[in-house]
């Protein structure tokens, strides 16, 4: 039996995949953010088609904030095409429980501050 090449044996594990997201409204950020999962998430736009549980590496800008957020996370919501309510397309991506995920909660939560307790509709509840 042939041995793979080192190359071709690693080809069946898939890497994260890269998304970024750039939110400059206040409105926008309510939107996105998704505080009733475990460590919160945000949902991101997209037309690509995932899975619940697949890895996502976002880089999320928060509006006039100069930093760039990078985010390790997973999907843990999804949005369809042709949703009800002409709800966006795209995914939830969970925080991680780790330092990076737990700052990007806190800063998103001082932002967004009394505007928490709305009861607006959101992209995904």
């Amino acid at each position: 039996m042939a041995e793979l090449p080192a190359a071709s044996a690693n080809a069946g594990i898939a890497r994260p995949s890269v998304l970024s997201l750039a939110i400059k409204e206040k409105s926008a950020l309510y939107a996105a953010y998704m505080p009733f999962l475990t460590n919160a998430g945000i949902f991101v736009p997209t037309n690509k088609t995932y899975r619940l549980g697949d890895e996502i590496y976002l880089i999320l800008s928060l509006m006039d904030d100069q930093s760039k957020y990078p985010i390790a996370g997973k999907v843990a919501w999804i949005t369809p095409a042709g949703a009800n309510n002409n709800k966006a397309q795209g995914i939830g991506v969970h925080l991680p429980a780790d330092d990076s995920g737990m700052r990007v909660r806190m800063r998103i939560e001082e932002l967004l501050g009394a505007a928490l307790g709305s009861s607006r509709a959101t992209h995904t509840l």
